[in-house]
């Protein structure tokens, strides 16, 4: 089973990487700071499942 955290690291993931996209297209550095910061979170999240699953014995 996928931990919920990865899940929702998918997703920052994801989310940030448009949201950085979007700011360089539209020149907004303060967007694309943003997109890097939820990159970097979703990224913590989705290590965070893995340690969680790692521990409960799951693959």
């Amino acid at each position: 089973m996928v931990d919920k955290d990865r899940v929702k690291g998918a997703a920052k993931d994801a989310a940030g990487t448009v949201q950085k996209e979007v700011g360089k297209l539209t020149g907004n550095d303060s967007m694309v700071a943003k997109g890097n910061a939820n990159k970097a979170e979703g990224k913590l999240d989705k290590a965070a499942g893995h340690v969680k699953e790692a521990i409960r014995g799951e693959k």
